[in-house]
């Protein structure tokens, strides 16, 4: 395994360091004075459509994508540290790029698995930066954790498919550019092979019979950057049978398709998370006096920064590993080290924040630093693409199965 970048990563690199130093950052005040003087919270702050602007002047656009036809053509291994990057500023950097999710799983799904009208009509659209999706699986009344326990109704009518559930934590569907949802739901509830009763649907946001109800807060965030997390109806919403991605009963596997490349975007990002919270704890513990000396000489805050740095250090061949594995055996050889990277980082990054936190006293969980927006957004990964505890369960099955 060699992890060196090779020439277009470090060409990447530069342009996207020296984009973040210049464009990015100084964006974050802009962006948050500006969200305040709208009409909603939900629109978009100006200063995120220039960012959009001149990344895509720069070539630093869908760089997730692995498809040359649609993306920038990149290896997971040569995507992993420009994910990092953007995880520095996680509600600027990955939309800027259009590498933000959930837009990203859904162009994936769309590029794998929709029909030449579907990637016309709203593929195209969202590699253009032009709308936003959403995915709408995770359900309030039930343990969505296991995707097979869901409940929404895709029943067919005649040339239409008519959907009827309620959907929560719908990532992105707040946001006004959200034109289109990703909607999984049973088609074949009382089927025999219980992986085989879902499919997946695209709805338009403006179809009759879908109500974006409300927005839910994540630790009272409500992540604005993204579109917020919504709850959702579907009374009897319709939508014509070619809205259908793939085959009935082949939702399972479409969601699992998505997931992989999904849970090691968010894995890549974190370790950026975590590298602007060491930065934080530094520039803290250099520029802080208490009790008669300054805080980076007190021997805990010592601790504190070592463990972070060889916390990180051994996530980052973690996931470069992944990405490695993701590239030459595939979704499926690599599954091991997905579990693996799922389970560790965002456990590990939540700690290493909720250090940085702690140095900074009452400004941690502050408005004026961006630790307490970090921690929520960590801690809430340790829930969202399957909570910790399934990914421990199949792992553990896979070892156990050496032994029997």
């Amino acid at each position: 395994m060699d992890f060196a970048f090779d020439a277009r990563t470090e060409e990447l690199r530069a342009k996207l360091l020296a984009f973040m130093d210049e464009y990015v950052y100084p964006a974050e005040a802009v962006a948050e004075e500006q969200r305040a003087a709208l009409a909603s919270p939900w629109d978009t702050p100006a200063v995120v459509e220039e960012l959009k602007a001149e990344a895509r002047r720069q070539g630093l656009w869908n760089l997730f994508l692995p498809d040359a036809e649609y993306g920038a053509g990149l290896t997971n291994l040569q995507y992993a540290p420009l994910a990092e990057i953007t995880g520095r500023s996680p509600q600027l950097a990955p939309t800027a790029l259009n590498c933000a999710a959930p837009d990203t799983g859904n162009m994936e799904v769309l590029a794998q698995f929709g029909d030449e009208q579907q990637k016309k009509q709203w593929l195209e659209p969202l590699l253009a930066g032009e709308i936003r999706s959403a995915f709408a699986m995770t359900e309030p009344e039930v343990a969505s954790s296991d995707a097979t326990n869901i409940t929404t109704h895709i029943e067919r009518d005649g040339d239409e498919y008519v959907i009827t559930g309620r959907k929560w934590y719908i990532s992105g569907a707040m946001n006004p550019d959200c034109k289109i949802f990703i909607v999984m739901g049973k088609t074949d509830p009382d089927g025999e092979d219980i992986r085989r009763q879902q499919s997946m649907v695209l709805v338009p946001r403006d179809t009759p019979g879908v109500t974006v109800e409300r927005a839910m807060q994540v630790f009272g965030y409500e992540d604005h950057y993204h579109g917020g997390h919504a709850e959702v109806i579907f009374d009897h919403a319709r939508v014509p049978v070619s809205h259908l991605i793939g085959e009935e009963g082949g939702g399972f596997a479409i969601a699992q398709a998505r997931l992989g490349p999904g849970r090691i975007h968010h894995c890549m990002r974190l370790i950026g998370m975590a590298e602007r919270a060491i930065e934080l704890m530094c520039k803290r513990a250099v520029s802080r006096t208490a009790f008669g000396k300054a805080l980076a000489q007190q021997g805990v805050v010592h601790n504190w920064i070592a463990d972070a740095r060889v916390t990180v250090e051994q996530l980052r061949l973690l996931v470069l590993k992944t990405a490695w594995l993701m590239d030459t055996v595939g979704n499926k050889g690599a599954h091991t080290e997905i579990q693996s990277i799922k389970i560790a980082t965002p456990r590990a990054v939540v700690d290493i924040i909720d250090r940085a936190i702690q140095l900074h006293g009452a400004g941690g969980v502050s408005q004026d630093f961006p630790l307490a927006e970090l921690y929520a957004a960590a801690r809430t990964l340790m829930i969202a693409d399957g909570p910790d505890e399934v990914h421990q369960r199949s792992l553990a099955r896979r070892e156990l199965k050496k032994y029997l």
